[in-house]
């Protein structure tokens, strides 16, 4: 069975969720499609079963979060 997932993230502005998608692409693979739509970060994410999916997606958003705190920052 496949299961897929659309999440978008408001983030304020466009810079700042370019800067995070720049930081969490290398990590996309074949499970990711990300991209920027104005101030919102957007991923699909496809797995092979809904409980890899959550893996994947818990994964996903660890890594956003680390980003968007590490963006704060500075």
């Amino acid at each position: 069975m496949k299961a897929s997932c659309k999440l978008e993230i408001g983030m304020g502005d466009e810079k700042k969720v370019k800067t995070v998608l720049k930081s969490i692409k290398v990590d996309d693979f074949d499970f990711v499609k990300s991209k920027v739509e104005g101030n919102h970060l957007v991923a699909e994410i496809e797995s092979d079963s809904v409980s890899s999916l959550l893996h994947t997606l818990d994964d996903y958003l660890a890594c956003v979060s680390v980003a968007a705190k590490i963006i704060e920052k500075k």
